[in-house]
């Protein structure tokens, strides 16, 4: 019976579709970017703080490219959050309220959230498409300006696309909560009274 209680208290995954199974797997593409971007920025770094201690010939270019990964590693994780539902909501009021009109709230916040990433989708393909005709580079790397730039683009486009694909999800409110991950994770029962040495 225990078992069974704790099993409960596990979320389910939303949807089964084959465009959901499709997109899970997929969303292990944007995790590798991020942890090889951020080895890559280390890297960096490390090589930066060599040139400029050890040898004094420091590596002028590193800063600015560090600062276009992380630009790269904040909207790639954007797109993993967003697919998980973890983004911060100002939800309080919304969860203590009865079953119609939180649908109601969370479909409006999901609506909201497509339109606002399509528009920015839109823009971004606008400037991108400037900066790609202007051959613009950055001033001290060289690099094109189109690479920055393209991480707002994709990153809001796969957003609108993980939002879309999860639609349902967000408009149910179902996504695990961070306590509900560590039940699972960690098999802890949020509902057992306390030991005493902990009281």
């Amino acid at each position: 019976m225990e078992g069974e209680g704790h099993k409960a208290a596990v979320p389910t995954k939303i949807g089964g579709g084959l465009l959901y199974r499709s997109v899970e797997r997929l969303i292990a593409v944007p995790r590798f970017i991020v942890a090889a971007l951020i080895l890559t920025s280390i890297a960096i770094n490390f090589a930066n703080v060599i040139g400029r201690y050890v040898f004094f010939s420091p590596i002028i270019w590193a800063e600015e490219v560090m600062i276009f990964i992380m630009v790269w590693c904040v909207f790639i994780g954007a797109i993993l959050v967003t697919w998980e539902g973890r983004h911060l909501r100002m939800d309080l009021l919304a969860n203590m309220m009865p079953s119609p009109w939180r649908e109601t709230v969370n479909f409006i916040a999901a609506a909201g959230f497509l339109c606002v990433a399509g528009l920015v989708t839109s823009q971004s393909w606008i400037a991108v498409s400037l900066f790609a005709q202007l051959g613009q580079v950055s001033t001290t790397a060289s690099v094109p300006m189109v690479i920055p730039h393209s991480a707002v683009l994709i990153g809001f486009a796969l957003m609108f696309v993980c939002v879309a694909v999860r639609f349902r999800g967000y408009v149910s409110g179902s996504f695990a909560s961070e306590a509900e991950d560590f039940v699972r994770d960690y098999g802890a029962d949020p509902d057992a009274p306390a030991e005493d040495g902990l009281k």
